[in-house]
């Protein structure tokens, strides 16, 4: 009986990269704020783009995993922002006026 392991990389590094992602859209919101978008945006295009192109099955799927990570974590951002707003977690005290203008 042969063993195909495709499935669970691709589930363990699906994993790792949603683990990876939450901090960094913290750490992004928190140094830069919403203006940070636009990397991710960009990440998750050239990250969707490798994927096409790249012909090992494993590599592709996990770089559309990547980039489709980053471009949700545009939207992560902004909610990110929403829960500084809230109070659940701090804000940067250097872009204190940007929370105190935003609704």
């Amino acid at each position: 009986m042969d063993l195909n392991f495709i499935g669970l990389i691709i589930a363990v590094v699906t994993f790792l990269v949603i683990g990876l992602f939450h901090p960094l859209v913290i750490k992004g919101e928190y140094f830069f704020g919403v203006k940070c978008w636009w990397a991710f945006l960009i990440a998750g295009i050239l990250f969707i783009a490798g994927s096409l192109i790249v012909g090992n099955q494993i590599a592709s799927t996990i770089l559309g995993v990547v980039g489709c990570s980053c471009l949700w974590s545009i939207l992560e951002v902004f909610e990110q922002r929403k829960r500084v707003q809230k109070g659940w977690f701090p804000k940067n005290p250097k872009r204190e006026k940007e929370y105190d203008n935003e609704n």
